[in-house]
């Protein structure tokens, strides 16, 4: 893999933001979950936050920011990427319907029958790049953002697919609802999924 272009910024006193550019690459993402592993074993790091192509890092003390800028730089030509065994997760999806009121309008705005827009969504398997997002169906995000959507909602924005793992704000079209839990405050491993893990939706129904 050819290197990829990447850039530093700075967020607050204490933390700084790691960025690949480029479209988004499998290949680059397990590159970016292997440098968050490697900066989470050193000193100065207090936390780390892996995103699509980008990694947060926070730091215990503000006087070794700016020092620690070229540590980024290194450590990203240093670590290999990560290719470690995925698990795989199926989630039951109830298409359409109230729980999934944009999913005509999809279908109609892209001449397609419902079910199609359902079999394009549902064939692939998805690679959690992170958590909340994934590639999927490319459709425009709302223009107007909705003030809640429930949980278990499957939303489609831009080239992402996800699951709304709490009741929040979204910009995203809902598609479908799901059952299955996503997160667990009280569970020993709150999140259900992790990054790398592979997702593959499964229609239980679908309602006009």
């Amino acid at each position: 893999m050819s290197d990829p272009d990447h850039r530093i910024s700075y967020l607050g006193e204490r933390a700084l933001l790691f960025d690949v550019a480029g479209p988004m690459s499998l290949e680059v993402q397990r590159h970016i979950w292997a440098f968050a592993r490697a900066l989470d074993q050193r000193d100065e790091v207090k936390e780390t936050v892996p995103g699509v192509h980008s990694v947060l890092t926070i730091l215990h003390d503000k006087q070794v920011v700016e020092a620690f800028e070229p540590t980024l730089a290194r450590m990203w030509d240093e670590v290999q990427p990560l290719d470690e065994p995925s698990r795989l997760i199926e989630v039951p999806v109830s298409y359409g319907g109230e729980m999934g009121e944009a999913l005509a309008d999809i279908a109609a705005g892209r001449d397609l029958t419902i079910r199609e827009v359902v079999d394009i969504h549902s064939a692939p398997e998805y690679t959690v790049f992170a958590l909340g997002s994934q590639p999927g169906l490319a459709t425009p995000r709302r223009k107007t953002p909705r003030l809640s959507v429930v949980a278990g909602s499957i939303i489609i924005g831009g080239a992402q697919a996800g699951v709304l793992s709490r009741t929040s704000p979204s910009g995203w079209h809902i598609i479908g609802h799901t059952e299955l839990s996503f997160f667990d405050p009280d569970s020993e491993t709150p999140s259900l999924i992790a990054p790398g893990d592979r997702i593959r939706f499964c229609p239980v129904e679908v309602l006009s």
